[in-house]
C-alpha cells in the first residue's frame, strides 16, 4: 500500500463504511468480523441479497463481493472456517 499511513487511512475507511451499513441495514447481520477489508458476515439467507445490495448502495465507488457457504465451507482469509470446525 506505499506509505504507513496508507493502511491507517484505509482501515478507518472502511470502519466508516461497516457503521453505516450496519447502522442503517434493515436486516442487521448476526455476526460481522473484519480482518483489513475482508468481512466475515452471519446473516439470514433470506436476507442475504438485500444486505449485499444495501453495502453496494451505501459505498457505490468501492466494488464489494461476496462469497457464499458451499457444503459447510465459508471462504475467508484462506482459512476456511466450516461448520462445526475448523478446516485444517
Amino acid at each position: 500500500m506505499g506509505s504507513p499511513v496508507w493502511t491507517v487511512i484505509a482501515d478507518i475507511v472502511m470502519e466508516d463504511i461497516e457503521y453505516r451499513v450496519i447502522k442503517t441495514s434493515f436486516y442487521a447481520p448476526r455476526l460481522w468480523k473484519r480482518y483489513v477489508d475482508d468481512t466475515f458476515v452471519m446473516i439470514e439467507q433470506r436476507y442475504l441479497t438485500n444486505f449485499a445490495d444495501h453495502t453496494k448502495i451505501i459505498q457505490p465507488s468501492k466494488k464489494f463481493t461476496m462469497e457464499t457457504e458451499t457444503n459447510g465451507f465459508i471462504p475467508f482469509l484462506d482459512a476456511g472456517p466450516t461448520r462445526g470446525g475448523c478446516s485444517r
